[in-house]
């Protein structure tokens, strides 16, 4: 080999007599080189020879590599990384793997620091595996503590959450506390997936668990890094707005119930996003609670107002209570009518003024409301966030985590205005809060499947006051009563209309022509002739269809003489051929969907929307209560009362139950029982359980070391496709069960006995405790 390499390049000779003693001679003993090609394949070209004279150091460098130098291939790991060559950075890494373990502690925090700066999924899984596989070989003083908040900074990111948030995990565990600003924007990352944003708030309870209760002493110099970790008021409402946006509102729950025991400071986004998550959950009582600091409050926009009353109006109609809902849609009405009033009037003023000459500055300029500022995008929440590239260095130059907390609270803010996009029961124009269609359609289905119609026209008739219609046909009054009688609700619509000219209310003469014609298009005689009364004693006149609806109603009962009198009466009166055609434009308009006026808003939501069942809600609030009190004797004593009548427990109903026990402890039994109920409902009903109630579940099982209720579960949130956090059952295991199942099969045991444990190591296996 020699003879033929010093041939070809005899000024090369020396490099690679230097090192020949080091290169494996098994590897080259038969290796014969008899010319210039295969010189060129022994050095990996099959480009032109002369190309392989211009790159031969870089070769003569790969053979050093491959001599077994670690010293050697560090210095290569890291020029490969100064160079960006992370491919070639990361087959350095395994040839030292391979010849000598890790790197020494710089390179390797050198090698994170670059796959994460890459921002690159594959890099940053592959920067993660190297810190699983430290950490499995207990070799975790290789990591520093700011390479691992940049690496989990990073897969955040990229939306790997369940990496960035074992990263954060195993910070902890090192009693490496990360700081809040710069852990709160891993959190923020995460919050963009269902998954991550669940992970976010399991996050925030462990942690915050540390601090509850003043648990860690500040006088304490040595407590400095840790409080530097505690979760402040950003942290917490990235965690809350994740768990609204992607629904685990009972999760969300239980960090408001630790905010006051970790003394979070509260703002006016933490207030919303608390009124928020009351409100999904039917807390109505701790929404009046917050309507004083609401009340106290000076610096909330109106977009913040709007949407806390549209969680107080949301919580109303959930729990029932129209008398609530209904008084505060009026008195938004009565203040919009004042305001609109006076700002006619100082509209007049200025006019006024400008029109003498003596003022051209706009006074009268009316104040943006909310939909303009979004549509101009003057609302601090509409800027939408980047995903810009921090680099390490500049990472490790902002000591203070400035940037940091600056990004976390950009995408905060974006989150909340995803939020704002919700709010569908109140407007604000001029800076005054409105209802809006929404508000009134849900209402007045409320009113009409509770059955309390004289309630609903009492509160359409002070809505028509308030807010007077263009003309009577296109009223509110006339669109309820319309649709009604196209439900085929004659009975509400005929009562609605009582009620109506009972309190002297003028109804148009095309109402009563709809409702006469669906009478006889029904077939109800007795009816037709109380609304033909009632018309003529209201002094209506009847329009030419009504009068051949009528015609062929007495014909079909073969009345000719009705028949013939009531064609005479036509006939007298003179009615014009053309009669009221609104009600067939309306219903025609309402079938093509061509326009989502306000019966057709009516009609959807009667017909689609769903029913809301009170008295869940209000026995689910009793059960809560007593839950949380820990009082559950009470709390089942409610629950049966609950079933009693006739009222079917819900995901909710359960997860009060379930997290109380799980939180007193030793309860599994009663777990047991819940459970077993909870699966008779699942298959007979199509009653679905979420992943908040059963992750609770799966808690109680586990730590009571319940394993075969523990499959079970687990099984049922992947048949679910729901998200399980393996890592903290994996914590949990190790927690309570460290010393189960790692011993030999007993060669006597019981059925039972070989049954418990099968099912014991299936789970384990599950976690990752082989």
């Amino acid at each position: 080999m020699g003879h033929h390499i010093t041939a070809l390049f005899p000024s090369y000779v020396y490099k690679l007599k230097a090192f020949s003693s080091s290169i494996s001679v098994r590897g080259l003993s038969h290796i014969c080189l008899a010319n210039r090609n295969e010189v060129a394949a022994f050095l990996g070209r099959n480009d032109e020879f002369p190309l392989e004279m211009k790159s031969l150091s870089t070769m003569t460098g790969t053979i050093l590599v491959q001599a077994g130098d670690p010293a050697k291939i560090s210095l290569e790991i890291e020029n490969a990384i100064d160079e960006h060559r992370l491919e070639d950075t990361w087959k350095f890494y395994e040839q030292h793997m391979q010849i000598d373990g890790f790197p020494r502690k710089s390179v390797v925090n050198k090698i994170l620091a670059a796959l994460s700066e890459s921002l690159d999924v594959l890099w940053l899984e592959k920067a993660f595996g190297i810190v699983e596989r430290i950490f499995e070989k207990g070799k975790q003083n290789l990591l520093q503590k700011e390479t691992l908040i940049y690496l989990s900074f990073s897969l955040a990111k990229v939306q790997l959450s369940v990496p960035a948030s074992t990263v954060l995990r195993k910070l902890v565990e090192m009693e490496q506390f990360p700081h809040v600003s710069a852990w709160s924007t891993t959190l923020a990352y995460m919050c963009q997936t269902g998954s991550g944003a669940y992970l976010a708030a399991e996050l925030i309870l462990e942690i915050g668990y540390l601090f509850q209760d003043s648990r860690i002493d500040p006088r304490k110099k040595s407590n400095a890094p840790l409080l530097a970790m505690k979760p402040n008021t950003t942290a917490f409402n990235i965690a809350l707005a994740g768990c609204l946006l992607f629904g685990t509102h009972r999760k969300a729950e239980q960090l408001l119930d630790m905010m006051p025991r970790v003394g979070v400071r509260l703002d006016t986004d933490l207030l919303i996003v608390m009124a928020r998550i009351y409100e999904r959950n039917g807390r109505r009582e701790e929404l009046r609670k917050l309507q004083r600091y609401i009340n106290d409050a000076h610096n909330l926009s109106d977009v913040q107002l709007r949407q806390f009353y549209n969680c107080l109006l949301q919580c109303h109609l959930k729990l029932g209570d129209l008398g609530s809902a209904s008084n505060m849609v009026l008195e938004m009405l009565q203040k919009a009518k004042a305001a609109r009033s006076s700002y006619a009037a100082a509209s007049m003023v200025v006019d006024a003024v400008e029109n003498d000459g003596k003022s051209t500055c706009v006074l009268g300029s009316r104040p943006t409301s909310s939909h303009e500022e979004s549509s101009k995008g003057g609302s601090e929440y509409d800027r939408p966030f980047k995903i810009s590239l921090v680099s390490y260095e500049e990472y490790l130059r902002d000591r203070n985590f400035v940037k940091l907390d600056t990004e976390a609270k950009e995408v905060l803010n974006t989150m909340l205005a995803k939020l704002q996009t919700q709010v569908e029961l109140l407007t604000s124009e001029r800076g005054i809060i409105q209802p809006t269609e929404e508000i009134l359609v849900k209402l007045v289905k409320a009113f009409l499947e509770a059955g309390k119609i004289k309630d609903l026209a009492e509160f359409l008739i002070k809505v028509e006051r308030e807010d007077s219609p263009v003309s009577n046909d296109d009223s509110l009054i006339v669109h309820v009563i319309n649709s009604c009688i196209l439900l085929g609700w004659l009975d509400q619509a005929h009562d609605l209309l009582d009620e109506m000219v009972l309190a002297g209310v003028n109804i148009a003469s095309s109402v009563y022509s709809s409702l006469l014609k669906a009478y006889c298009q029904a077939n109800r005689a007795g009816d037709v002739a109380a609304l033909l009364r009632d018309a003529r004693r209201a002094g209506i006149q009847l329009d030419s269809s009504s009068y051949q609806a009528l015609i062929q109603s007495k014909l079909v009962e073969e009345d000719t003489q009705g028949a013939l009198h009531l064609f005479k009466e036509m006939k007298v009166a003179k009615i014009p051929k053309t009669g009221h055609q609104e009600f067939e434009k309306l219903v025609k308009g309402c079938e093509e969907g061509s326009e989502a006026k306000l019966m057709g808003k009516l009609l959807h939501e009667i017909k689609e929307g769903q029913r809301v069942d009170s008295g869940v809600h209000d026995w689910n609030n009793v059960i809560h209560f007593f839950s949380k009190k820990r009082l559950m004797q009470d709390a089942e004593k409610a629950l049966k009362k609950m079933r009693s009548l006739g009222h079917t427990p819900n995901a909710q109903t359960f997860h009060s139950m379930v997290t109380a026990y799980a939180a007193i402890g030793g309860n599994y039994i009663e777990v047991t029982e819940l459970w077993g109920e909870m699966k008779s409902l699942a298959s007979a009903t199509p009653m679905k359980f979420d992943q908040e109630l059963l992750d609770s579940v799966l808690y109680t099982f586990v730590r009571g070391g319940f394993f075969s209720r523990a499959n079970e579960v687990v099984e049922m949130m992947e048949r679910g496709y729901m998200f399980v956090d393996k890592y903290k059952y994996r914590t949990l295991f190790l927690k309570y069960h460290k010393t189960l199942y790692r011993g030999k099969t007993p060669k006597f045991q019981t059925e039972g006995q070989h049954r418990k444990r099968e099912e014991g190591l299936i789970f384990k296996k599950w976690v990752g405790l082989n």
